[in-house]
């Protein structure tokens, strides 16, 4: 039999939608269950609107149409015509839901007013602040409510939970590249200054932290190029973080292969009905994601 749930767990569960019938739950159901027919022709202009705006504040960092008043003018009014449905938007959110403020600072909560805010920042500080209006983007995430592909939300759970489980290990193995870092950035600062005293060319490692920098960009294998040793000592380090750096970048992705395949060994409570989400604590009744009953029951209200 499984346990009474936690506070935690509770929360969890803890819907938004209005208790009793009426314009509220109505304008609910509109705007946050996609499931409706009303709900997803919502989300699509939502998503129409929001690539709209992205669409315009990049076209207005673009020189040659900065160089025309008048089309700017359009992109300006196009721009405060989205914000103004936007914040109409982020005001009904609030207005309908249960909690306003658990919404107000929940994450998609803080994405809806941080997508609203840059365009009235203008009014402060000028025009500088209006490419923090590419924040919109984020926002697209609710294409996944919107065509059901949060149901692929399995494989993020799994993967987040994989690394998260791993995290020691990848943090020791960080401790270990840093250490590494500095070890040949020091080196290599020390070798290119004085071995390289008299060469023709000035060397590029003026100090340790640049050297350091050095040896991030080849232990990555980036090889940027404005950086580079002149002495034969120097290219023979050189030689050997690229060839370190080769080997290493497959550690962590090794670390996070071994947690998933653990997970997939233990037994674990079956899959919900409704959302497929299959991460569950073993002794959990209600999905975490949609609040179903994991034995088939009906949705908890």
């Amino acid at each position: 039999m499984s346990q009474v749930p936690n506070k935690a767990q509770r929360r969890k569960r803890l819907t938004q939608r209005p208790d009793q019938d009426g314009l509220r739950t109505a304008v609910y159901d509109i705007i946050f269950e996609a499931d409706t027919r009303s709900g997803r022709w919502f989300d699509i202009g939502l998503l129409v609107a929001i690539l709209a705006s992205i669409t315009v504040v990049s076209l207005e960092s673009v020189p040659t149409y900065q160089s025309l008043p008048s089309l700017m003018t359009t992109f300006d009014v196009i721009e405060w015509v989205l914000t103004g449905l936007f914040t109409l938007e982020y005001l009904l959110r609030l207005s309908c839901v249960r909690h306003p403020i658990k919404y107000a600072f929940s994450f998609w909560g803080l994405i809806d007013l941080l997508s609203i805010l840059p365009s009235y920042m203008t009014l402060l500080i000028g025009n500088s602040s209006r490419s923090f209006v590419i924040l919109r983007s984020v926002r697209l995430l609710r294409v996944f409510r919107v065509l059901k592909l949060w149901r692929m939300m399995n494989e993020a759970d799994e993967l987040s939970g994989a690394v998260w489980a791993a995290r020691n290990k990848i943090i020791v193995f960080l401790a270990v590249v840093l250490v590494a870092v500095t070890i040949s950035g020091t080196l290599m600062f020390h070798i290119e200054t004085y071995m390289a005293q008299g060469h023709e060319e000035e060397s590029d490692f003026t100090s340790i932290p640049q050297s350091m920098y050095w040896a991030i960009v080849t232990m990555t294998t980036v090889g940027y190029g404005d950086v580079v040793p002149l002495t034969s000592a120097g290219k023979v380090i050189s030689a050997a973080l690229i060839l370190l750096g080769y080997s290493l970048i497959i550690v962590p992705s090794t670390f996070v292969n071994a947690e998933i395949m653990q997970r997939r060994k233990k037994p674990g409570p079956d899959a919900c009905h409704q959302c497929d989400a299959t991460t569950h604590h073993e002794d959990a009744t209600y999905c975490y994601r949609c609040g179903l009953r994991l034995d088939g029951g009906s949705k908890e209200i």
